[in-house]
């Protein structure tokens, strides 16, 4: 249709098209008529076969599924094993015995009876202090023991002459309560002169400075010829016994309320577990001490400072590696699960607080459930309720899961057990 004597675009555009297809129409006419008749007819055949084959393939294509592509993951089983639960701490190591030596009488020192750093024994002499002034003090008070002595058995005697004179009325009453008081005050000079003896003798012993236990020594105090006593210089060596070793570490009052909980009283002995909170420490170089210790002692209340109670172990020490003053790590053992579900920490997804897992259904399709966790072992979890021995987790490809989709299961990759180059020594 015209509008104002001009064409309209899609009219033009139409009869273009309806040109452009009489024109192939034509020629196609053309050239199929130029076929021989015998060959027209297996053309045509040919070409509705192929239609039809077209047509019947299409559908059949249609009605088949593509396959689906599964998202592939690593499970494992869930098992269970008895899992030792372990607390580390700053300990530091003291000696089974620091005894001091000490001069307890004043005096010049004037000879050291022992190498320092060597090991001592019980009652062995180590210093000597000048010993003329206390022995002089015993020998007086030896004196006065003896004149004592001497004023008794004549008080004795007297009393010994009065009696048959006083019986014979050849002597007053005021005569034999005369003697009976000159006795008795001669014998209790006696008691006194022996007691001041007992003293002096003892004085006199302290000049000889022998060690109270058996230990290592270290080194003098005090040089000889040094004037020492209570009013000097007193501290002369000290001896250590460190056959045993104690080790000092403090716990807080939430591990404590935490222990009570598991029925764990440390320092305690209990004969109905199979085991004992014991601990292991670490040598300077990082190696661990090959002998354990048991905790002997826990402190019955809490410092208000810190928060904290002193806890302490007894541990051999039998070839002296652990030096008293030293500080070190702590492992304490504090409990011992039995039978506890253990699972790879890599397998938990920690999300709004909780924590969950994809579990493995018999028929491949997983579930999302959530679980209460415990102490962190390692690379493994305790977990505490949501979880049974024998089910199957997913630990590995959890980035593609989703509640209720089907997986392809694969067991856990073996770990590469190609031994690693050694480090070079420092």
């Amino acid at each position: 249709m015209e509008n104002n004597g001009k064409i309209r675009p899609e009219k033009l555009l139409l009869q273009t098209y309806a040109s452009y297809v009489r024109q192939c129409y034509g020629k196609c006419k053309e050239w199929f008529g130029r076929i021989p008749p015998k060959v027209r007819r297996w053309a045509v055949a040919i070409l509705c076969l192929a239609a039809m084959s077209a047509v019947v393939l299409s559908h059949v294509l249609k009605g088949r599924p593509a396959p689906e592509s599964l998202p592939v993951v690593a499970v494992e089983t869930v098992k269970t094993e008895n899992v030792n639960i372990y607390g580390e701490y700053a300990g530091r190591i003291r000696a089974q015995q620091f005894v001091e030596i000490r001069a307890r009488v004043e005096g010049y020192l004037e000879r050291m009876l022992f190498a320092e750093g060597t090991y001592i024994e019980k009652g062995q002499t180590l210093f000597i202090i000048d010993p003329k002034l206390y022995q002089a003090h015993a020998n007086r008070a030896r004196a006065q023991l003896n004149k004592a002595k001497a004023q008794a058995l004549k008080a004795e005697r007297d009393l010994n002459r009065i009696k048959p004179l006083f019986e014979q009325n050849a002597a007053s009453q005021l005569d034999l309560d005369n003697a009976v008081a000159a006795y008795e005050s001669a014998t209790a000079d006696v008691a006194v002169c022996e007691a001041d003896l007992t003293q002096a003798e003892l004085t006199l012993g302290y000049t000889s400075v022998r060690s109270p236990a058996s230990g290592y020594i270290s080194e003098r105090n005090a040089d000889i010829g040094a004037l020492v006593g209570p009013g000097n210089q007193s501290l002369l060596a000290t001896v250590v016994k460190s056959d045993t070793v104690r080790i000092d570490f403090s716990m807080t009052s939430l591990e404590y309320l935490r222990s009570k909980a598991r029925n764990i009283n440390l320092g305690q002995r209990d004969s109905t577990r199979k085991w004992d909170p014991y601990i292991t420490v670490t040598l300077p170089d990082g190696t661990a001490y090959p002998f354990r210790g048991l905790v002997d002692f826990a402190d019955p209340q809490i410092d208000p400072k810190t928060g904290t109670f002193s806890v302490r172990a007894e541990m051999p020490n039998p070839d002296h590696i652990l030096l008293p003053g030293q500080f070190t790590r702590v492992k304490l053992l504090m409990d011992v699960r039995e039978n506890a579900v253990v699972v790879p920490s890599r397998a938990l997804i920690i999300e709004n607080g909780g924590a969950y897992l994809y579990v493995v259904r018999p028929n491949d399709v997983v579930e999302k459930r959530f679980v209460e966790t415990g102490p962190e072992i390692g690379n493994n979890t305790i977990i505490e309720r949501g979880l049974a021995a024998g089910e199957r987790i997913v630990v590995e490809g959890l980035h593609k899961l989703s509640h209720g989709m089907k997986v392809e299961v694969q067991p856990v990759s073996a770990p590469d057990e190609t031994p690693k180059e050694e480090e070079q020594k420092q």
